[in-house]
């Protein structure tokens, strides 16, 4: 039996195309010049009726994860409008299943995004995730540039 894994490498400057729909347009691109063996969905692609939305992530990681730590920016029409970081891995006690992964091994997982905390006004955000492997964010893991349009307010 033949299994067939598909991966997607990205380089910065190209966008990949998350979803579009009557009230939601939204894309991704890498802050970093190097390929990423990674792929991210989202459904349902809608900010109405307060969705919460389906997420599926599938990554190679380039090191060593026994430290996580993720950084959450977002602007809003260009302002600086939420700043938000979580540790996720400290190398005690940790519950999600990137923590302690090795370099090479390949994380699938599945979770839920409950967009419906937060109604986006219509405008243009721009959000950075970025994963750093040590406390001080000297050293990136991982970097995205989200780009989400919303095309209606949810008022």
């Amino acid at each position: 039996m033949f299994g067939l894994l598909f991966f997607i490498l990205f380089t910065p400057g190209v966008s990949e195309f998350l979803c579009s729909s009557s009230d939601l347009e939204m894309s991704y691109t890498f802050c970093d010049s190097i390929a990423h063996a990674f792929m991210f969905n989202l459904t349902p692609c809608t900010l109405m009726n307060k969705p919460v939305w389906k997420a599926g992530l599938t990554w190679i990681p380039r090191s060593d994860i026994p430290f996580l730590k993720i950084v959450f920016h977002v602007w809003y029409d260009g302002a600086r409008a939420f700043h938000w970081q979580e540790l996720l891995c400290s190398g005690a006690d940790d519950e999600y299943s990137v923590c302690g992964m090795l370099k090479g091994e390949t994380l699938v997982s599945a979770f839920d995004i409950k967009g419906s905390r937060i109604k986006f006004p219509k405008g243009n955000y721009s959000i950075i995730v970025q994963g750093f492997s040590d406390d001080s964010e000297n050293n990136t893991i991982l970097c995205l540039n989200f780009t989400m349009i919303v095309k209606q307010d949810p008022f």
